[in-house]
């Protein structure tokens, strides 16, 4: 890993204990880019993208939550600033950043005014200008076609902002071409991207870690929370997170995006319960995504055990088969039949394995895709671009964030989760199909359970799949862990004595 000290080059840290990334980075990115697009684009074309802004919270004047660059942009030149462009010339690769020209005034509320010297020199760029003066640069790059950003997130449903400023009607513009090349480059990381990922996956399992030891029954989920995100800047620099938190316990865990704003982890954390925690940490505006799941009280029941190393031979399978060439909708399917098969053997399920897949039995317990792409954003993007397999309709499967054939330098999770959905499962004994492989006794049993999910985040080889993520995964490594108790969040003793009076909604 990469230290901070005395440097020549320069590079983003968060302090001598983080991971220094260096400006290279981008720089390689970039002559990645323009080598992918010089066959496809005439002479003269400049790749123009536009940054992020500043997104005021409603009708005020505070900025919604700190501000985190858009990933395109972030990914081209790591620039954090607000309101900036990037041009790009295809031809020989020199790259110009353009900053606002902002008023003398502005020192005083945010602090000294950048030149365009120090600015080029904090992302080493060839060229740095303000913002209005994207038309001469442009004229000087001698710019002949505009490539600006247009493509729709397969993912979000939504469709990229391209790049608009006043003057760009004089130019000819292509909407088109940029897209889907700049996102396969995306798609496929570099060793130096990798060593950014492999720091926060690494800063965010310790915190996993750390959460598992410090839970306690009677502390809230939220509280389990700020253990994960006080860790994760405390210790690693990393200012966000890449997603809302998802601190599950109890009947909560069958919630598959729980912690919004209609159940912002805001419930008691149960004896007896399991917890379902899926939180990862973000570094220079790259992701990790990892979730954990453990017994609040650290020791498995008969029935947690059952369903948790169903779900977990279900995720070594996939770490075991996962190599290139190999489709993720075979692994998506390799999760279900493990999965479903050791529910069977343990008593929830009866009949063949083979007949419950084609019965679509599997998105009874798991709805959603086995894993997704992941780097500047947490559900990478190149999931379903339009050279790749298109996203299959039956269901469970029709979940899945990508259905393409895996490659060296794919960044993935792989995420089985089994869940005890309600309306689900009386959908399941409703239907004369599926019902017949239901133990229906045993699974009334499993009814407030909640769910188990364990995710990885994982790394494709040449040969085949390294796991990045370190946290315990055995039931016996984690009852292990969970004995080496570290500082807990302290449960005030009128919380721990209250036998009546709780809020509504302190448990589940």
């Amino acid at each position: 890993m990469s230290t901070n000290g005395a440097q020549s080059s320069p590079g983003y840290s968060m302090g001598p204990h983080t991971l220094r990334v260096p400006m290279e980075l981008f720089a390689l990115n970039r002559r990645r880019l323009c080598e992918a697009l010089r066959p496809r684009v005439p002479d003269g074309a400049v790749v123009l993208l536009q940054g992020g802004d500043e997104v005021p919270l409603y009708c005020t004047d505070v900025s919604y939550n700190e501000f985190k660059q858009e990933a395109f942009f972030q990914w081209l030149c790591g620039v954090q600033e607000v309101g900036c462009f990037v041009a790009l010339r295809v031809s020989d690769g020199r790259c110009v950043v353009f900053v606002p020209r902002l008023p003398a005034e502005y020192a005083v509320w945010m602090g000294k005014l950048r030149t365009l010297e120090e600015f080029k020199s904090k992302y080493a760029v060839e060229e740095t200008a303000f913002v209005d003066e994207i038309p001469a640069v442009l004229q000087s790059l001698g710019a002949t076609e505009l490539l600006v950003l247009r493509g729709v997130n397969s993912d979000s449903g939504l469709t990229c902002k391209a790049a608009s400023f006043d003057g760009i009607d004089k130019f000819k513009v292509d909407y088109s071409t940029l897209h889907p090349i700049i996102s396969e480059c995306r798609v496929i990381k570099t060793p130096l991207e990798l060593e950014v990922i492999r720091y926060v996956v690494r800063v965010s399992s310790e915190a996993h870690v750390r959460v598992m030891k410090s839970v306690v029954p009677g502390m809230m989920e939220y509280q389990a929370e700020a253990v994960f995100r006080h860790y994760v800047y405390q210790h690693g620099g990393c200012r966000h997170v890449s997603y809302t938190c998802i601190c599950c316990s109890g009947n909560n865990g069958a919630v598959l995006h729980y912690g919004h704003g209609g159940a912002p982890n805001d419930c008691g954390v149960m004896d007896g319960d399991m917890c379902l925690f899926d939180m990862g940490a973000n570094y220079y505006g790259y992701a990790s995504d990892i979730t954990c799941s453990f017994p609040v009280n650290g020791k498995f029941t008969a029935d947690q055990r059952l369903i948790y190393n169903a779900v977990l031979k279900a995720n070594l399978a996939v770490m075991n088969a996962a190599k290139p060439g190999v489709s993720w909708v075979d692994m998506h399917r390799l999760a279900n039949r493990v999965m479903l098969g050791e529910m069977a053997a343990g008593g929830l399920l009866k009949g063949d394995v083979d007949d419950m897949l084609k019965a679509g039995l599997g998105a009874v317990f798991q709805p959603h895709g086995l894993g997704h792409f992941m780097g500047l954003d947490v559900h990478d993007v190149g999931g379903y671009l339009d050279k790749d397999p298109p996203r299959p309709t039956e269901p469970g499967v029709s979940k899945l964030r990508t259905a393409r054939v895996l490659q060296p330098g794919m960044v993935l999770t792989i995420e089985p989760g089994c869940y005890f959905v309600d309306h689900l499962l009386d959908a399941a004994l409703a239907d004369p199909v599926k019902s017949k492989f239901l133990v229906a006794d045993q699974i009334a049993r499993f009814r407030n359970f909640g769910g188990v999910r364990i995710e990885d985040d994982v790394l494709i080889t040449e040969t085949g799949c390294e796991d990045l993520t370190k946290v315990p995964r055995s039931v016996e490594e984690i009852e292990k862990t969970m004995k080496e108790k570290e500082g807990g969040v302290e449960i005030p003793s009128h919380i721990t004595k209250v036998k009546h009076g709780l809020p509504s909604n302190w448990h589940h």
